[in-house]
């Protein structure tokens, strides 16, 4: 365990310890939701300012500062790894990833250069940065590494930019097989090293985020995701820190995403955590409140964040969180007052 964080909240839960308290961070903590992001960020695009060591680290600490989180998260965008290979992409506002040459043929696979260390010296630049910074925050704060899940990737790629069904995803899932293997083991190759980057740099736990795959059957995850999961979560396993693995809208998918290699995994809000705990197997869980209640009554949220407390209980370890990322227009003071609550529930 990195020096200084032996007593971290976050970590113990995240490794299966009794932690002092429920530790508790927030997905996209780091972003549209903070006016002095939306500040330092003003007329520099969203990739330009994932490849800017000064603002990755600026924005990933802005939170921790604001609300005394018990874990940072890496700032970055999940297509992030592909641009810095060199791929045709722009994160175009209001819509979302938008590739210019989709991926259909072996040859477009073939296409996409393999990730090195040395083509992200921004990353390494920022971790080390924020490692140092974050060691004298709230007596030590660990760093949560970042990034996409292969199949979530595969759909940016495949698809063009943000789909809703998937159709095309899935038809060269079902269709080319051969070309999806290649694919995807492709980007769990540039998953894993952009991962290896940030850990071998200082982060003390990493989580893969697979937004779509909750548009998985469990027989199509099985057969044409989940070995490709598992190779990430194995290499990075391999480092000694702990393996958040979250979807969105997978809660059929729940035990196999945690036999993917995860050893805590991310339930959604749709989800109840006592459903999920028995699901997930002998590890923890992360979530899982209403994105949406920060807009209710504080009352409101705060009582039902003591059920999800409550409900955590019966976990490996549970870390509190969102059941997804947080809502741009959310009231940071409300965040606050949620972490407040968190920290001394139960206390």
């Amino acid at each position: 365990m990195t020096t200084g964080l032996e007593h971290s909240a976050f970590l113990k839960a995240a490794r299966g310890e009794a932690a002092p308290h429920t530790p508790v961070w927030f997905m996209r903590q780091a972003g549209r939701s903070l006016p002095e992001y939306l500040k330092v960020r003003e007329g520099i695009g969203m990739l330009e300012s994932c490849m800017n060591a000064e603002l990755i680290t600026e924005i990933t600490l802005q939170p921790v500062r604001r609300y005394g989180v018990d874990a940072a998260i890496f700032f970055s965008d999940i297509v992030l790894p592909l641009k810095a290979v060199g791929v045709d992409l722009d994160i175009v506002p209001g819509v979302g990833p938008v590739v210019a040459n989709p991926v259909r043929t072996l040859e477009d696979v073939a296409a996409i250069p393999d990730l090195t260390p040395e083509q992200i010296p921004f990353i390494t630049q920022a971790v080390q940065a924020l490692v140092g910074e974050l060691g004298s925050i709230n007596g030590g704060t660990p760093l949560i590494g970042f990034a996409g899940a292969p199949f979530t990737v595969a759909s940016y790629l495949v698809e063009g930019g943000p789909s809703k069904e998937h159709a095309k995803t899935k038809a060269l899932m079902f269709g080319a097989p051969d070309v999806w293997d290649a694919l995807m083991r492709k980007i769990a190759d540039v998953a894993s090293v952009f991962l290896e980057t940030q850990v071998a740099a200082g982060a003390s736990a990493v989580q893969l985020f697979d937004s779509w795959a909750g548009a998985l059957t469990p027989g199509d995850y099985v057969r044409h995701v989940q070995p490709h999961s598992a190779r990430v979560l194995a290499r990075v396993g391999e480092l000694g820190v702990p393996r958040i693995h979250f979807g969105v809208g997978t809660s059929n998918l729940l035990d196999l995403m945690g036999e993917a290699g995860a050893d805590v995994v991310g339930v959604d809000w749709r989800t109840p955590l006592e459903r999920a705990i028995p699901l997930v197997g002998d590890r923890g869980v992360q979530g899982n409140l209403d994105p949406t209640l920060v807009f209710a009554p504080t009352e409101v949220m705060t009582a039902r964040a003591a059920e999800v407390i409550e409900a955590g209980r019966a976990a490996r370890g549970h870390i509190f969180n969102l059941g997804h990322g947080v809502i741009p227009s959310t009231d940071p003071d409300q965040l606050a007052r949620l972490t407040d609550f968190v920290h001394g529930y139960g206390v």
